[in-house]
């Protein structure tokens, strides 16, 4: 079981899948957007894109559902998210990295020794 938390916490699992939602839900703001603003041209040039006419209200609409899915996701899978990664791994304690301090002091013992750094 430990191995199955690994995977889901120290993996960027959830962030691959928190930016796939969120680009699906930004796609279809994009094509609603598109489609109104092809709405809006002649008749003779928007038959090339467009068979139905769409309204500034279904691109207000696809809006409104984008911020409303950010909202979700990020309440109910972001947060819990960083949440649960704080408990289970926590991040390092602010300085020097442990291998570096090593090194440090390894270059000062052999100074104080005579040696050349």
């Amino acid at each position: 079981m430990s191995g199955f938390k690994n995977f889901i916490l120290k993996g960027n699992l959830i962030e691959i899948a928190t930016g796939l939602i969120m680009a699906l839900a930004f796609a279809a703001v994009v094509t609603t957007f598109t489609a109104w603003l092809t709405g809006l041209m002649p008749e003779s040039a928007s038959s090339y894109f467009s068979t139905e006419e769409q309204s500034f209200g279904a691109f207000l609409n696809a809006v409104i559902s984008f911020l409303i899915m950010g909202a979700v996701v990020y309440f109910f899978i972001v947060m819990p998210y960083t949440k649960a990664k704080e408990r289970f791994f926590p991040s390092e304690a602010e300085g020097t990295p442990a291998d570096v301090a090593l090194l440090e002091e390894i270059r000062d013992l052999l100074a104080a020794r005579g040696g050349t750094v």
